[in-house]
């Protein structure tokens, strides 16, 4: 399994479960798409080809953007009156989008992304090995994600650990944010134009 996405196994056959229903399996790409985990899109990394993607945030390099692609029949099948977005066809936004897709395709910046991942994780994964707190390192290209727990076996969480560790970032200008159920994992989305210093 690749880190921090679903087995292979297990989207094709949400995506069997879905065509047998007749549901449109679709992959919410707002924050992995455009290179966020070494391809294009993360849905990339399995074999399983959605019926929509949606897309946004870095879509535009932070400009307000976001979009529905999809296979011909479904995008045409509503009438132009039928859909409509807050978002939709800002012309600054537009042309942020032109020129960061123009950027994001080049395969050198995609390749960035892989090379982020590789640095950050042997850190993270070497966090883990010296360091109970660390239960486990997950994520895809430079999306990564370390959990705190109290105790590795039980994998119990450790929320009052990563309020700790959040406050002692922020006091050394690194902004880092909590996730998780138990709000004991914490999220690094480098971007990709980090330098390696």
């Amino acid at each position: 399994m690749l880190w921090g996405l679903p087995p292979k196994e297990l989207l094709l056959r949400l995506k069997e479960i879905c065509r047998e229903k007749g549901i449109l399996f679709i992959a919410d790409e707002f924050q992995t798409g455009f290179g966020r985990t070494g391809k294009m899109f993360a849905i990339e990394h399995s074999e399983v080809i959605p019926d929509l993607i949606t897309v946004a945030k870095s879509m535009a390099a932070g400009m307000p953007l976001s979009g529905v692609a999809g296979n011909k029949e479904i995008m045409n099948a509503p009438r132009v009156d039928e859909i409509g977005g807050t978002f939709g066809g800002n012309p600054v936004a537009c042309a942020a989008a032109v020129e960061a897709l123009d950027i994001i395709s080049d395969e050198a910046f995609l390749a960035r992304a892989t090379e982020i991942d590789e640095i950050v994780r042997k850190r993270f994964l070497s966090f883990k090995e010296h360091f109970d707190v660390v239960g486990d390192v997950r994520g895809l290209g430079p999306m990564i994600a370390m959990e705190f727990v109290k105790d590795k076996e039980t994998k119990e969480p450790n929320p009052g650990f990563v309020r700790e560790l959040l406050h002692y970032c922020y006091q050394k200008g690194l902004l880092v944010i909590k996730a998780g159920t138990y709000n004991n994992v914490v999220r690094f989305l480098a971007p990709l134009v980090i330098t390696n210093k």
